[in-house]
């Protein structure tokens, strides 16, 4: 039958409850391949965009949720990537999250990709309210959690980025300041 009120958050919090234990079922599987050094990469020339596009459906429902508007910078012309779609994709999909969970209510994320040198950086620039300098480092270490971060999450996630990205002969870095937000830029050279 029909659910009453009380009924319908409780189904919602039980699907919460689900996602966020697939999510880090899933995290840990992945540290497992990558402890164990069975991370095996299916490189392919990819397209950026294929990447942000894919990033940006999968966190459609939470931007929406946060009332978080995702824009895309994305330039006519950009050079192709040679990675595994599904580990990097993985990679800007986790940094996106991230950005709109420390985002506040009716603010906006920018996802986009620039080119130095003969480097390719994919970027996701939240306006939020930033990390301490003094953990910029520390951020990247599993199980690692900003001292009074209420976002719930295993501490995993950029660990796991940072060794995909890696992976890939690539580099993973943070810019942030206290109120003003975070700039997350994953590098790879372009071959």
């Amino acid at each position: 039958g029909t659910l009453n009120g009380e009924q319908k958050q409780l189904v919602t919090s039980i699907k919460e409850s689900s996602d966020r234990l697939l999510s880090i079922t899933g995290e840990l599987l992945n540290m497992t391949q990558i402890e164990t050094g069975k991370l095996k990469l299916i490189p392919k020339v990819t397209k950026p965009i294929e990447l942000i596009d894919y990033a940006v459906k999968a966190t459609q429902v939470l931007a929406e949720r946060f009332c978080c508007f995702v824009e895309v910078d994305y330039p006519e012309k950009i050079s192709k990537l040679f990675v595994d779609n599904e580990k990097i994709a993985w990679v800007i999909t986790n940094l996106l999250s991230n950005a709109i969970h420390y985002s506040p209510e009716n603010s906006r994320v920018i996802i986009g990709v620039v080119r130095q040198a003969h480097q390719l950086e994919i970027y996701v620039q939240d306006f939020g309210k930033g990390i301490d300098p003094r953990y910029h480092q520390s951020i990247f270490d599993r199980y690692f959690r900003v001292p009074g971060t209420k976002v719930q999450g295993s501490g995993l996630g950029l660990a796991i980025s940072k060794d995909f990205v890696e992976a890939h002969g690539g580099t993973i870095r943070v810019e942030s300041e206290v109120g003003k937000g975070s700039r997350f830029t994953i590098s790879f050279p372009i071959r």
